[in-house]
């Protein structure tokens, strides 16, 4: 009897450590998924954009409440009579809001559509002390359609939606919840949000990632819901929406495997689907014509080496002279219009063809 006393005593230890450990590394991963993707996020000011920078875009302020009353920012852009639909644009993590996508919301409105931006929760100059979340992303743009549907400000046009990276997976999960879009461009989305945590992250955590992705999934579904569990696939089964994706075979921020390669499993051979996969646009300007940029990073570059401190670590006065040199010498209109034309015309000739 005292063996089998001994015995339980141990067990119920060991599952008391393994609980506290377990517990111990679930806090541990929510609170470095909420450090990475929970602050606010603002727009850096000397390349924010605005319609000044676009010849005849003009656009019209809205607001309207998310899921806990915090209220988001919107405008509706337009360039042009006899729009054909709405293309609602989501935008990518971190940089701020929709700002930095306005020329996409330029190229849109002089083509014959209407185009509502807006910013997420804990961007630019929506509401909230921070995002929170990744699939907060989705919420949002649930919201946004539905104010553009429902609040009898817009006209009744078929709904398109363009998204990039967190943009791209919102505005494919989204589906679900409006299986009445028409039509989907979205641009290095991964398939869920998890996917974002583990594909950043695999860089700097490697192999350990995996071990930590239950939690945060675990972590997201406690805090979202819904939300949180529904991934871009769902939304592609749960509508009869045309989708195209595009993704870089060399993006180091959303894997290829994490996005445009997953979707090619289920539905390389359906003809909703349209697949677009470049092998050296990375991530971040997949879309764009880089060729003025890597023209100012050259010169920022020299610019750099003439600095008589150590800018990493004299960040105050960096920051300030950094903003004063692109306050000086960008080419604003250039920088403004670097969108790879021709794909955007095939992004055009793609929503024309399903509205």
């Amino acid at each position: 009897m005292k063996k089998r006393s001994k015995l339980k005593v141990f067990f119920i230890i060991l599952f008391a450590v393994l609980l506290v450990l377990t517990v111990g590394f679930y806090f541990l991963c929510a609170g470095i998924y909420t450090e990475n993707f929970g602050p606010r996020f603002n727009s850096y000011e000397p390349l924010m954009l605005s319609t000044d920078d676009f010849e005849g875009l003009s656009r019209t302020k809205y607001e309207f409440p998310s899921d806990k009353g915090q209220m988001l920012t919107g405008y509706m852009y337009s360039a042009g009579e006899d729009q054909k639909g709405i293309i609602v644009m989501a935008h990518g993590f971190g940089g701020g809001g929709h700002n930095s996508y306005m020329n996409v919301a330029d190229y849109f409105a002089r083509s014959g559509y209407y185009v509502f931006g807006y910013d997420v929760t804990g961007c630019d100059e929506s509401e909230g002390d921070g995002v929170g979340g990744i699939p907060q992303g989705v919420i949002d743009l649930d919201r946004a359609i539905t104010f553009v549907e429902e609040s009898g400000n817009f006209p009744d046009l078929p709904i398109c939606l363009f998204g990039h990276s967190w943009g791209g997976y919102c505005a494919s999960s989204v589906l679900t919840f409006h299986p009445e879009v028409k039509a989907v461009v979205e641009c290095s989305g991964p398939f869920a949000s998890y996917a974002m945590f583990e594909s950043g992250g695999k860089s700097q955590a490697g192999d350990f990632i995996y071990a930590m992705t239950p939690f945060v999934r675990l972590h997201e579904y406690i805090n979202y819901g819904k939300y949180a569990s529904n991934t871009a696939l769902d939304g592609f089964k749960a509508s009869s929406a045309a989708v195209m994706c595009v993704h870089s075979a060399d993006d180091d921020v959303i894997g290829i495997e994490y996005g445009l390669d997953k979707y090619l499993e289920s539905y390389q051979d359906d003809p909703r689907f349209t697949f677009i996969r470049f092998e050296d646009r990375g991530h971040n300007h997949v879309f764009d014509d880089t060729s003025y940029l890597n023209e100012f990073n050259s010169g920022f570059d020299e610019w750099l080496a003439t600095l008589d401190y150590d800018y990493k670590t004299d960040t105050e006065r960096f920051a300030k002279d950094k903003a004063d040199y692109m306050h000086k010498n960008l080419d604003r209109y250039r920088y403004s219009h670097m969108l790879d034309e021709e794909l955007f015309a095939r992004f055009l000739e793609f929503y024309d063809k399903n509205i």
